[in-house]
């Protein structure tokens, strides 16, 4: 008997420990599975707003816009189920930075659609005048 409480106890905190809250790289917590790689980190030798219209391009392209802010420079979409949030950030004058963070309806990881999304950024920015 007191192994059955203990075991139900164990796979209980395994269980809370395993769920959390997780930041996005716009400011805001979300709920999912935090120590899991979701993020995806790019550098371009282009300025911030090109950088900033290739990625909605690309956002409005495999899906919906849901918020875009002005003043960080973060974009956040909807691709069917899946939440993806990207910051474009200026390194210096000749660098800028694109972080590309996703997650599912559930708060799970997708690094996968991340990395697309990312891939398609690029090609974005290299057929673009």
């Amino acid at each position: 008997m007191k192994l059955k409480i203990l075991m139900s106890f164990v796979v209980l905190v395994i269980s809370v420990l395993l769920t959390g809250c997780v930041s996005t790289v716009d400011g805001h917590m979300k709920m999912g599975v935090p120590l899991v790689k979701d993020t995806i980190e790019s550098r371009y030798q282009f300025p911030v707003a090109k950088l900033v219209n290739a990625s909605k391009a690309v956002l409005a392209h495999n899906g919906t816009l849901v918020s875009n802010d002005t003043i960080n420079n973060t974009i956040t979409a909807r691709v069917d189920t899946r939440t993806i949030w990207v910051k474009v950030y200026e390194i210096d004058a000749q660098v800028s930075g694109v972080i590309v963070q996703a997650r599912t309806k559930g708060g799970a990881a997708d690094v996968d659609l991340a990395s697309e999304i990312d891939k398609q950024i690029a090609l974005q920015l290299a057929t673009q005048p």
